[in-house]
């Protein structure tokens, strides 16, 4: 499908706009999907049935290309724009079957300070407004279900207290005396062969019902998809009928939940339904787990969630498909899309661009840690994506002030900053090749490079040993990342050398500890009594087998945000960690690391309006 480029490149809205989109029917029909195994959400986005799985299972599979990038700056390095462009090359200008698989932004950093996810230019994943609000509803369902499981909490301490005599509380949960389908699954669990409450003695009736959960011990916090820093900590309980029940709580964003990070990594609806079960909430005033299923809300979860589960159908600005689905966040989740999504691409396309959040020593690292172990697949080639104006401030360049104009350090040519930022683009290079993945380094450029800047960029790159390659697809589209999708389609042609960073048996301090040391460069890590005592409480508990997700900021290879560059001597300090049993995975958080952003003093949700003439979305960038 063919764009028409202007310049100056409009608006990243009067672009996407502008396109003429073909019906979503047809995009399907073009990857070999049937009108049967899709759910229309209007002329241009359906949502994906599962089931084309097993009609595929015998297809070969395409090429798998992760998309990450150096350390992220405030002037911007592109990923997203990137990933598009290198699709709409592959597909519109290289002739090959492609699509993209990209998250569902959330609309925190949407109307705080980022602005929209659906790429930028002439590389976007249209209808933007769709994709960067809400969509088909999924983070709404994963709100919902989270919260859900929170409230649940709550009233179960608060009836247990309220009811202390253990047949009230049983009769209260079984008023006809026969289980329930969450109570039948808990028996079993225990081992407890009764299946209505005449058949219980005291003992298993008091094992069956009362959980006596430790509010001291909850780590599930309720969700909200937006930043709202005010409900970091809150107390609840204050009300009238709820006296004896005050406790300090608090609230992360949505796409940091557990319910995100399980959408994105389950691969069905039944594993979705087991992952529920294991969700763990705190422990027992005895120090036993205390799990969803424990609360019998699993199976009510699962049913908010099943339709989020279908992967989202949408397109880019040249027709080529997308598919948009689960949106965790990197410096605090995983920070990839979903397992269900690669894999029906994989069978649909020969190549399947993904992208990973943030730099390559966080998105990437749980790409191939995290998510490569729980789906099976492994990775062809990493692009990671770099500019010279931001290696340019890794290399000590000046503070750059939103709404004031680019020093003259990144608007001219400075040879000597450029060379010294470069080790940041070499350290995460690095990172990439400890997995065995050939490595591309896309230089999204802009109009202040000069040709002996682009020069050094691909010289360093070429003495590290991989390929470096100009683009311009913000403003020339899928055509500016042609050179680009001829250098990844030669590198997915070299044989993988894949491996894992660490085993899984490895004890939950030393997985941490080959993440800091080898991906970030530390020189160690330092606990705080608290993450002591939850590393001891995880351990006794069998989950220190699980891989390890680090909460860390994205704006530095350490834990320190004024650290630019490639950083040394420092040591990365560990406040906490939380357990995603469901999920799959463990979470340290790092430093000052919040799980809660926060809106600045100039949100950009200041500039977007709906046209009321039209019905069209005005300032979403």
């Amino acid at each position: 499908m063919a764009i028409k480029i202007k310049h100056p490149v409009p608006s990243d809205i009067d672009i996407a706009q502008a396109c003429k989109m073909k019906p979503i029917l047809q995009v399907a029909e073009e990857i070999g999907l049937k009108e049967k195994e899709l759910e229309l959400y209007g002329p241009y986005k359906a949502k994906v049935h599962l089931e084309v799985r097993d009609r595929l299972k015998k297809r070969k599979q395409g090429k798998y290309i992760d998309v990450t990038a150096i350390t992220p700056t405030p002037l911007g390095e592109g990923k997203t724009t990137t990933t598009v462009g290198l699709s709409q090359a592959l597909g519109a200008h290289l002739k090959q079957s492609v699509i993209t698989c990209i998250r569902q932004p959330s609309m925190g950093p949407t109307f705080g300070i980022k602005g929209g996810a659906a790429g930028g230019g002439y590389s976007q994943v249209v209808p933007m407004e769709d994709f960067n609000l809400h969509l088909t509803g999924d983070i709404h369902a994963v709100s919902a279900a989270n919260n859900l499981l929170a409230a649940a909490i709550d009233a179960r301490i608060l009836h247990e207290r309220a009811i202390t005599d253990d047949d009230k509380l049983a009769g209260a949960i079984c008023p006809n005396g026969e289980f329930p389908m969450a109570v039948v699954k808990r028996a079993k669990r225990l081992g407890i062969k009764a299946k209505k409450l005449a058949d219980l003695n005291a003992e298993d009736k008091r094992r069956l019902f009362r959980l006596d959960i430790d509010p001291a011990s909850l780590t599930w916090m309720r969700v909200v998809d937006i930043n709202d820093r005010l409900l970091r900590k809150i107390q609840i309980g204050l009300g009238e009928d709820e006296k004896g029940n005050e406790r300090t709580t608090g609230y992360d964003i949505a796409v940091a939940s557990e319910v995100m990070a399980i959408l994105a990594l389950t691969t069905s609806i039944e594993d979705m339904r087991e992952r529920f079960s294991r969700v763990v909430i705190g422990t027992s005033t005895k120090g036993e787990p205390v799990t969803a299923e424990d609360l019998g809300v699993a199976g009510a979860m699962t049913v908010l969630m099943k339709d989020a589960l279908l992967p989202n159908l949408m397109q880019t600005l040249e027709g080529t498909p997308a598919f948009v689905h689960a949106g965790p966040f990197a410096n605090i989740a995983h920070g990839n899309n979903s397992i269900v999504a690669d894999q029906i691409a994989l069978k649909l396309a020969d190549y399947v661009v993904t992208e990973s959040g943030f730099g390559a020593d966080i998105g990437m690292e749980k790409f191939m840690d995290i998510k490569c172990r729980a789906s099976g697949l492994i990775p062809n080639a990493v692009v990671l994506v770099a500019t010279v104006r931001a290696l340019k401030m890794h290399g000590g360049g000046p503070k750059v002030v939103a709404g004031r104009p680019l020093d003259k350090a990144y608007t001219e040519e400075n040879l000597g900053l450029l060379e010294k930022g470069m080790g940041n683009l070499l350290k995460h290079i690095e990172n990439a090749k400890m997995f065995g993945v050939p490595v591309v380094v896309a230089i999204n450029s802009f109009k202040y490079d000069t040709k002996e800047e682009v020069k050094l960029v691909k010289r360093l790159v070429e003495e590290a040993g991989s390929v470096a390659v100009p683009c311009t697809h913000w403003m020339n589209g899928g055509k500016g990342a042609k050179e680009l999708g001829e250098a990844v389609m030669d590198a997915c042609k070299q044989k993988s050398q894949f491996e894992f960073l660490y085993p899984l048996d490895w004890d939950i301090k030393k997985k941490i500890e080959t993440i800091a040391t080898k991906i970030y460069g530390a020189e160690g890590v330092d606990y705080t009594p608290e993450a002591e005592a939850k590393i001891a409480l995880y351990t006794k508990l069998g989950f220190d087998n699980l891989p390890i997700c680090m909460a860390k900021t994205h704006l530095s290879l350490s834990h320190d945000v004024a650290l630019k560059g490639r950083p040394s001597g420092f040591r990365i300090p560990i406040r906490d960690i939380r357990a995603s049993v469901g999920a799959g995975f463990l979470y340290p958080l790092c430093g000052t690391m919040r799980t809660m952003p926060g809106l600045p003093s100039r949100p950009v949700f200041y500039d977007v309006d709906l046209d009321l003439k039209t019905g069209k979305v005005l300032g979403l960038f």
